[in-house]
């Protein structure tokens, strides 16, 4: 019984010093010197659709309006059918000096249909920095001036933007939210801390063309799930640098029911952990509630850790939402927080099992090195 206490305490001390390293992470993040400010070079926004999600108006005309001299805007949906062609069509109608395209890519012919969307949109785009962003993001007119503006860093070849998750009005959606704004950026910031930015993620990158091309272009990750991840990987395995953009952006995530929402994180665990095994075995650390909660229900005496932990907790949340994130729901509803780290804990465990997950409607089986392929 001592031995166990003693692991589970250590555990929770770890998980305490991971707290202050991402308090020490978004401060190291926020202190970065600005990037050297190149020529305004012009963009081509890559924009995949799959049918009319919540808020999609409100997502896609902030495109529309950037406040950028030169920019092209591509929307890809899968047939001419879907929801969202009649929007693009009326927002094309709106805006008729924004250069714009709508374009049917048929049927993927790969597992990651997502990422024949971007190779269809890519070969098609005029210009040579390439900003992918997913339907649910919404930006402020300034987007394209500040990422572009990144690039004045010549060997600069991928960037990934921070995001600040906006929930629907449902409870899960909500507990989501909370959970990307504290714990999710949490590790990212921690990772590139530690060891550089040699990853990417999110759902709004920023990439050169030739950086796409020297790791090994978008049909290299026509089988994994998470292709940002691997592109980065790539892109900084090729010599090229990857950032992490002192811009955020909005993640509307919208309102999905219990069911949905639950899916929607299995495979993002499940996904995590075949990108990257060891990282994925090492989050145990990221979970001080719950360790905490283990530790005194085995071990009542250890009562005195709770305060130093939570404190810990705490600021590590505010670091992440507050200083880097700007995030107001958080400060709003701070009190539901624990219960997020608690559904995020056991999701965490379920994602160590199951090598099938759901998306878009159709059901995926998981290889051990990432990839994933279509179930019959």
């Amino acid at each position: 019984m001592i031995a166990v206490s003693l692991v589970l305490a250590a555990l929770v001390a770890g998980a305490a010093v991971y707290s202050v390293l991402v308090i020490a992470a978004a401060r190291n993040y926020l202190a970065g010197k600005p990037a050297a400010e190149g020529p305004p070079a012009p963009v081509s926004v890559l924009k995949p659709l799959a049918g009319a999600e919540d808020e999609l108006e409100k997502n896609l005309r902030s495109f529309f309006e950037q406040d950028y001299p030169e920019f092209e805007l591509i929307f890809a949906v899968r047939d001419s059918s879907d929801p969202a062609c009649p929007l693009v069509e009326r927002l094309q109608g709106e805006y008729p000096d924004v250069p714009s395209r709508l374009v049917v890519t048929g049927e993927p012919p790969y597992a990651n249909a997502k990422v024949f969307s971007l190779d269809c949109m890519a070969r098609l785009a005029r210009y040579d920095l390439l900003v992918m962003s997913d339907s649910d993001i919404r930006a402020r007119p300034d987007m394209l001036r500040s990422i572009a503006s990144e690039f004045g860093n010549p060997r600069l070849g991928l960037l990934t933007c921070p995001y600040r998750a906006v929930p629907g009005k449902s409870l899960w959606s909500r507990l989501e939210a909370l959970g990307m704004n504290t714990d999710f950026w949490a590790g990212v910031l921690a990772a590139r801390l530690i060891e550089g930015m040699r990853f990417a993620v999110g759902p709004t990158t920023a990439a050169r063309r030739q950086a796409v091309e020297d790791a090994g272009g978008f049909e290299s990750l026509k089988d994994f799930l998470a292709e940002d991840f691997v592109l980065g990987s790539r892109v900084a395995g090729a010599g090229w640098q990857v950032g992490l953009s002192r811009y955020v952006v909005e993640h509307h995530i919208g309102s999905q029911p219990l069911r949905a929402n639950f899916r929607h994180r299995l495979r993002w665990v499940r996904s995590t952990r075949r990108s990257r095994p060891a990282g994925y075995v090492g989050q145990i650390f990221t979970y001080p509630v719950p360790l905490l909660l283990i530790l005194l229900a085995w071990a009542p005496g250890w009562w005195p850790a709770a305060f130093p932990v939570l404190m810990l907790r705490s600021l590590a949340a505010a670091a992440v939402a507050g200083w880097v994130l700007g995030d107001p729901l958080c400060r709003k509803w701070w009190w539901l927080i624990p219960l997020e780290d608690l559904l995020s804990f056991m999701f965490w465990i379920a994602g160590f099992f199951g090598n099938s997950i759901e998306w878009r409607g159709r059901r995926y089986r998981l290889l051990p090195d990432g990839r994933f392929e279509l179930q019959p």
